[in-house]
């Protein structure tokens, strides 16, 4: 019993707060619950959805006031179509329509393996102009087994009934579009023409189903 009465003090503190070496599983996997006191950093997981061979994805629920900023990551975007487009479209009725006006721009910067072919160009293929069509957010993503798309894209104030709806996004894929493989990195950028509160987003390709996982985000 001294044993372990003296083990045991050993793992106090000066201040009598058990020590980091006290304990000898640090993981929160039992826990249901946290103290509301506890801070979780400022950014929040809402919600994960996994395509597999899927026409779209589409989070209906979540985007709210909750929070001013929604981010949405996007990891191993993987075309059934070789070449395919990844798009997105918003909605104001909760996903019954994705038909948002918008307006937006296109910029994207490419490097081949072979290091012979390099560029920055205004992708005038890919931007709108007050249109409802699903916006591009990376063109020709390659559909080889080892060949994807990945990025992110910010949405602002979606729940903002004064403002229209700003989003700017950034991904990376690889393609073979030229008879090369090469990366390409598109940046793109616009807004919602609407006042009205955005409360759905769909992601899809522009030709053919995809795999991949999208994570949302609320920023506090």
């Amino acid at each position: 019993m001294g044993s372990i009465t003296r083990s045991f003090a050993n793992n106090i503190g000066t201040s009598g707060i058990l020590k980091a070496g006290a304990f000898n599983n640090a993981s929160l996997n039992n826990v249901t619950a946290l103290n509301a006191s506890i801070a979780l950093g400022n950014m929040v997981l809402i919600s994960t959805q996994t395509a597999s061979d899927s026409a779209t994805v589409s989070f209906t629920t979540g985007i709210d006031s909750t929070y001013k900023e929604y981010q949405f990551w996007f990891v191993d975007i993987n075309p059934a179509t070789d070449g395919a487009e990844f798009q997105f479209n918003l909605s104001t009725d909760s996903g019954s329509n994705y038909n948002v006006t918008k307006t937006t721009t296109a910029v994207q910067t490419y490097h081949d393996e072979g290091d012979t072919l390099a560029n920055v160009l205004y992708s005038d293929n890919y931007h709108l102009a007050q249109s409802t069509s699903f916006a591009t957010l990376i063109d020709a993503v390659g559909s080889a087994s080892k060949k994807c798309a990945a990025g992110s894209m910010q949405l602002f104030n979606p729940s903002s009934t004064t403002y229209v709806k700003h989003y700017i996004a950034r991904l990376n894929r690889i393609s073979n579009t030229v008879g090369t493989d090469f990366t390409a990195d598109y940046f793109t950028a616009g807004y919602g023409n609407t006042t009205s509160a955005v409360n759905a987003i769909q992601f899809k390709m522009d030709s053919g189903n995809f795999d991949g996982t999208i994570l949302m985000y609320g920023i506090k």
